[in-house]
């Protein structure tokens, strides 16, 4: 079995370049289902989630080609039968982004339930809600989801909870809908309005992208363009929290800083000093962290995917803070594996209480989930001794050629069972 082994206790030093968004990768990928032609696609991240969304084009009659590490030409003007293969759809949650892509573009869609990380029941009602008031009619058979429809027709669709999956689902599917649709309640993260402005690259004509009311005037006139992918905010806030966890000093480069507003505010009550760029961060601490309080909201708030970063941090603070998960539920999974290496933390339900001990000890761990993997990362670089992570896929899923970017930082980890970085496809 494939793992990182970390001796911690290493300051991180030097700079680092963040990849483009995972969150807005695996749903661009799906959107050039609608182009009439091959779209470039810049700063992709080398990520499993990633490789996953270009097999499973592949399969479905697709044209990849490399054009440089982090640039693909795509080309899915030859697809015409609109089913994702199954074994491929259940690795990843965001392949049912393809249910709003295929829907689009051939009026049907078969994908598998998705699979991905498991950190509680994540639904897809709503999506089937708008797909539903959208004019299209869904089955659930044998594990797959068939959604059909002859005539998509513009509405307006108010979502009773924040969702980031049924909006970008909903805005895929409306994009070439008659008429307006109007999405209200809609999330707000930046990887929605990087999927709007990928879109209206192509011909769509979305309006709102980044507020709570978004409006898509559908569309049969549809292009292809050549579109770069925004930074991503949680790789950058991840990296901030292990510079701060190893009282380091490391520039983080290629980022927008509007997107971390909230984990910047948040590490700053913790007495990490932040110094904003441009375009980059640095991230420095000298003293000890304070204890603060975090609760889990949509953008603009503090991004659940951030929680078991932040959690794995607070355990090196003096006191005691107090983490409320406002998103989903079942999110402390990988709690138990931080108290392995010394931590004081227990969980009521959304709430954990993070008794700060101010130091950990290395420990065989494993990754219960993406970010809960990027916690263990962020705890055994701070730790006395050597560190043992195993489920590693889950980390591959969200973080490219992770072990050589911490190499070049000063960390002393390596990766066991294979080559210290992921192999990222060259031609699909």
């Amino acid at each position: 079995m494939e793992k990182f082994v970390i001796n911690g206790g290493i300051k991180l030093n030097g700079e680092i370049n963040i990849n483009g968004a995972k969150n807005a990768a695996v749903a661009i990928i799906p959107a050039t289902l609608l182009a009439t032609g091959p779209c470039v696609i810049n700063n992709l991240p080398d990520i499993s989630d990633v490789a996953i969304c270009f097999e499973i084009l592949k399969q479905m009659g697709a044209r990849i080609k490399l054009i440089n590490k982090h640039s693909f030409e795509i080309d899915t003007t030859a697809i015409t039968n609109p089913t994702v293969p199954y074994d491929l759809a259940k690795r990843m949650r965001a392949s049912y982004y393809f249910l709003g892509a295929l829907l689009a573009r051939f009026g049907a869609a078969n994908v598998a339930m998705p699979g991905g990380c498991n950190f509680g029941v994540r639904p897809i009602n709503l999506h089937l809600k708008g797909f539903d008031l959208l004019g299209a009619t869904h089955e659930i058979d044998g594990g797959m989801i068939k959604v059909t429809s002859n005539n998509l027709t513009g509405t307006n669709i108010y979502f009773d909870v924040v969702s980031v999956g049924a909006t970008i689902n909903i805005l895929l599917a409306a994009t070439s809908a008659d008429g307006l649709t109007v999405i209200e309640n809609a999330a707000r993260e930046p990887h929605i309005v990087d999927l709007a402005n990928f879109l209206n690259s192509i011909g769509a004509n979305i309006m709102g992208a980044g507020t709570s009311v978004i409006k898509i005037k559908g569309t049969k006139n549809f292009s292809h363009s050549n579109y770069s992918i925004i930074p991503d905010q949680i790789e950058a806030g991840t990296y901030m929290a292990m510079a701060a966890a190893t009282c380091g000093d490391v520039l983080i480069k290629n980022i927008t800083p509007k997107h971390l507003e909230s984990i910047i505010n948040k590490m700053k009550s913790m007495g990490v000093e932040i110094q904003e760029y441009d375009d980059s961060l640095r991230v420095r601490r000298d003293g000890p962290l304070n204890k603060v309080n975090v609760t889990t909201q949509p953008h603009p708030g503090f991004p659940t995917d951030m929680q078991p970063q932040i959690t794995a941090l607070l355990t090196l603070a003096k006191g005691t803070s107090i983490v409320t998960e406002g998103i989903w539920d079942s999110r402390f999974k990988y709690v138990d594996e931080l108290c392995r290496m010394g931590a004081n933390i227990s969980v009521d339900g959304k709430v954990a209480v993070v008794e700060g001990m101010g130091h950990l000890t290395g420990a065989p761990v494993a990754a219960t989930d993406l970010r809960a993997g990027a916690a263990m990362i962020i705890a055994a670089l701070a730790a006395k001794g050597t560190t043992e992570i195993e489920n590693i896929q889950f980390i591959e899923r969200g973080y490219g050629n992770i072990v050589n970017k911490l190499k070049s930082l000063g960390a002393q980890i390596k990766r066991v069972g294979l080559s210290d970085s992921m192999d990222f496809p060259q031609a699909l």
